[in-house]
């Protein structure tokens, strides 16, 4: 069982960002859950939302306590320290963030493989959102797919058309652009928890 845990703040999308993945990965055969957390329900406010793709039935039903993989779609909760975004994440693990950095402009994560994508930049490009509210979620689903093999691009575009409610074709080439522009994917000699696509 694969199982990724997604850290934003309220409007950036990240509750529709784990249906997305759900769905493109239920539409490549798997079992699949997503859900959210809230804290205080307003924009802005931390936002947890979870998800889990297996080949086989899934019987597990709480939250996601040690993801293989961790996406972080606000790098203020790393640089302020705001939310323990790697909390109990696999050695080996990874973890993709949306940054204008570099992965290797965050030290001591060295036990896990690091990559970083633009996706405030890239929605901003394809006019998802506002300009200081971009709406990264299907930039990120693009990169998180391409990084951890979750689905091919055919799927995640026909997951994005079904979930997205607006500005469909815009949503589609975000994601494809975020698939592309994954930056400096860090390996480590640890276990490399993807689906063996990418």
């Amino acid at each position: 069982m694969i199982e990724v845990r997604i850290h934003g703040r309220g409007g950036q999308g990240a509750v529709i960002a784990s249906q997305i993945l759900a769905e493109a990965a239920f539409l490549e055969g798997q079992h699949v859950q997503a859900f959210p957390s809230f804290g205080s329900e307003r924009r802005g406010a931390p936002v947890t939302a979870f998800l889990r793709l297996d080949r086989t039935p899934i019987q597990v039903r709480s939250e996601v306590y040690h993801p293989d993989g961790v996406i972080v779609l606000d790098q203020g909760f790393i640089s302020l320290h705001l939310v323990d975004v790697f909390a109990g994440l696999k050695p080996g693990g990874w973890i993709l963030i949306n940054t204008t950095k570099a992965p290797s402009e965050f030290p001591g994560l060295e036990a896990f493989s690091v990559a970083t994508v633009d996706a405030s930049g890239i929605a901003r490009n394809h006019r998802l959102g506002t300009a200081t509210a971009p709406i990264v979620n299907t930039v990120i689903v693009g990169a998180a797919s391409k990084l951890a093999g979750i689905a091919d691009m055919g799927n995640l575009a026909t997951a994005i058309r079904q979930s997205v409610p607006v500005a469909l074709e815009r949503n589609v080439a975000a994601a494809l652009e975020g698939a592309k522009a994954v930056r400096n994917i860090q390996r480590n000699n640890a276990e490399r928890y993807a689906h063996g696509r990418a």
